[in-house]
């Protein structure tokens, strides 16, 4: 499959999100990505610095936050719980060391993912975020094969106290949004908030702005990108991998 979706279908199946725009999952809860659209900028590309040396391997500030703030959180089975972000150790096979590594939706400038969705419900935000339109996913989970950062999660069974800002369906798949609710009313994602209050291992902001706290995080040493390369342009870098 060339992973380009046949215009009639994909237009027929546009509507039909926007036709059920209005349809509530749970008071105040509807499955709509539309709003959070409307408040990116292409004048900003939100991007994450995630400092390894000062990122603990046994903690898992923002896994448990994230969890929180989206109402994912896992009931314990391992095959199937949702994981936005999660925590995995790395070791360097020459000198031994090893650390633990934060990964999650990358939100690539060249998002593998939104190319082979056959339905549009992958998309990327003019400011770079990549997110997850719910009324026009079906399932089919090309994209989950199509990361190769394993960073999306397919919702296998019903959902209940959702959160009206993230909203969630059995049978769709779903990642890290970078807390779209938060940073687009001035705020910071949930898994950096707790990381402040732990090893202080994050950093978020716009990638295009020098003078902001991770452009200026950035120009004080190197960062990497997980797999450079694919060549994908990630909006999230690591230093000290």
């Amino acid at each position: 499959m060339n992973g380009a979706a046949d215009p009639a279908r994909r237009d027929f199946l546009a509507r039909l999100g926007g036709a059920a725009a209005t349809l509530a999952l749970a008071p105040g809860l509807t499955l709509m990505a539309g709003p959070a659209e409307a408040k990116a900028s292409g004048g900003r590309r939100w991007g994450l610095l995630i400092d390894l040396t000062r990122c603990a391997s046994g903690c898992e500030g923002c896994v448990k936050a994230c969890g929180e703030e989206n109402g994912w959180a896992g009931a314990g089975r391992p095959a199937t719980d949702a994981q936005w972000i999660r925590k995995v150790t790395v070791k360097d096979r020459k000198s031994g060391a090893s650390a633990g590594l934060p990964v999650l939706c990358q939100h690539c400038a060249e998002p593998p993912c939104v190319d082979v969705c056959p339905t549009g419900a992958s998309f990327k935000r003019a400011d770079g975020v990549v997110l997850v339109d719910k009324h026009i996913c079906i399932g089919c989970r090309y994209c989950m094969m199509a990361c190769p950062f394993g960073a999306r999660s397919f919702v296998h069974e019903d959902v209940t106290d959702q959160k009206p800002h993230a909203p969630r369906g059995k049978g769709t798949v779903e990642s890290c949004t970078l807390c779209v609710h938060r940073i687009d009313k001035g705020g910071q994602p949930a898994c950096v908030e707790a990381c402040a209050k732990e090893g202080g291992a994050m950093i978020f902001g716009d990638l295009n702005d020098p003078q902001g706290a991770l452009g200026k995080a950035l120009a004080r040493g190197l960062a990497a990108r997980l797999r450079p390369d694919l060549a994908l342009g990630q909006g999230v870098l690591y230093r000290g991998l």
